[in-house]
């Protein structure tokens, strides 16, 4: 049996309220750290100034996103771990130090940061009735998205990119005042990061969330931090319909969609005692579907 190291650690995971983030606040707790669940409810009806409708699948996945914390937390207490949870909106920057209060209040000073929080909606460069928009990927064809704005623009910066290069430098400023030496940070991207035709926005503050990381990661080593991102696959989350799922499984060599447990166990790996010599690195959870 490997001892992970991960006994009475402190760890925050942002939007684990549901799928990967949820997946990986178990995945923690089971490992015995005090796991602090960060969540923020959208409403279940979706984004109602969405300037676009939304793509298929995208229903449930609200209406998963629209449930608090009570169910994650009673399967980890249940298991006899350990968790509390907060409700803090991370397009507000002044969240960010009020969400680490809370987790010290509970917990103590936080010694893994997961950033798993994401806003996402389909955008694109293409003008609207344009015939171009038939060249898009499939899952996006028809009208599900629209033209880039300054609004679908800021919505997926505030939180993908600046909420996470805020709470790296919150965990980091708290590390360091207190004189701790161990500390590990892992990042979710997406596979769509480097190129993201119909969600531009998305995959491009995922980007910028990768290259924060890679200098988080060389300025913060000598403190005692890992850094390191995680770049999951088509992982099902409830967005996947089953006609979607048919088109995605033969690209992937391992010959399956991924589960949110597939993403939870590789944040483990690198926050444990085995990855302590890993850091600035970007993995691919994705059976293989990019390499």
């Amino acid at each position: 049996m490997i001892d992970t190291g991960l006994q009475d650690r402190v760890v925050l995971v942002t939007g684990a309220n549901h799928g990967i983030g949820a997946a990986t606040a178990r995945a923690f707790a089971a490992e015995g750290a005090r796991v602090f669940v960060h969540y923020f409810r959208l409403p279940a009806n979706l984004d109602p100034t969405a300037e676009s409708p939304q793509a298929p699948g995208a229903e449930l996945y609200a209406a998963e996103r629209a449930e608090g914390a009570d169910a994650v937390l009673a399967a980890i207490r249940d298991q006899g771990g350990q968790a509390e949870a907060g409700e803090f909106d991370l397009s507000d920057p002044a969240s960010v130090p009020r969400l680490f209060d809370a987790v010290e209040a509970a917990f103590g000073p936080v010694e893994v940061l997961v950033n798993n929080a994401a806003d996402w909606e389909a955008d694109t460069f293409i003008p609207p009735g344009s015939a171009q928009v038939n060249e898009l990927p499939e899952l996006w064809q028809g009208e599900t998205t629209a033209t880039i704005t300054a609004r679908s623009h800021d919505r997926h910066f505030s939180v993908n990119s600046r909420a996470t290069a805020l709470l790296m430098a919150e965990f980091a400023r708290r590390h360091i005042q207190r004189g701790a030496t161990w500390g590990r940070i892992i990042n979710l991207s997406t596979g769509g990061a480097y190129c993201f035709p119909g969600e531009v926005s998305y995959g491009a503050s995922k980007a910028a969330l990768e290259s924060y990381s890679r200098s988080a990661a060389r300025e913060l080593g000598p403190a005692g931090i890992t850094v390191n991102i995680v770049s999951p696959g088509p992982i099902q989350t409830g967005w996947i319909t089953p006609e979607l799922e048919a088109v995605l499984v033969p690209t992937t060599p391992l010959g399956r969609i991924g589960q949110p447990e597939d993403v939870a166990d590789v944040i483990v790996f690198l926050a444990s005692t085995q990855a302590r010599w890993v850091t600035g690195q970007l993995l691919h959870i994705g059976g293989g579907q990019t390499m």
